[in-house]
């Protein structure tokens, strides 16, 4: 399975912004749909997972801000982003536990 994150950009504080994650394959399968991001000079961090289930769970951090969702059909998940902060600037990962694409780097600054 291969992951492909997208959607990233330089923005200004208080924007959204959305990333997509499309999978090489189906992703009905998946139980694990989730976001990480790393800032510079940091190590990376969990940042969102929707299961399969349905179910979301968010870091603090982004608790209110943040949203995951997926399309089946687009074999895709999405981190939509609102509200943006300058703390929430760093290369953004998708996962599903096993495999990890490629990040998209999301910088927030006026």
């Amino acid at each position: 399975v291969q992951l492909q994150a997208s959607g990233g950009g330089l923005v200004q504080p208080g924007s959204s912004l959305t990333l997509s994650c499309t999978a090489s394959t189906s992703i009905r399968t998946f139980n694990i749909m989730a976001w990480q991001r790393q800032a510079p000079g940091k190590e990376r961090e969990w940042v969102a997972t929707l299961s399969g289930g349905g179910r979301t769970l968010l870091a603090e951090s982004v608790k209110g801000r943040f949203a995951v969702s997926k399309d089946n059909s687009k074999n895709s998940w999405y981190l939509q982003m609102n509200d943006l902060k300058p703390e929430d600037t760093g290369v953004y990962y998708c996962t599903n536990s096993i495999t990890t694409g490629r990040g998209t780097q999301v910088t927030v600054s006026s």
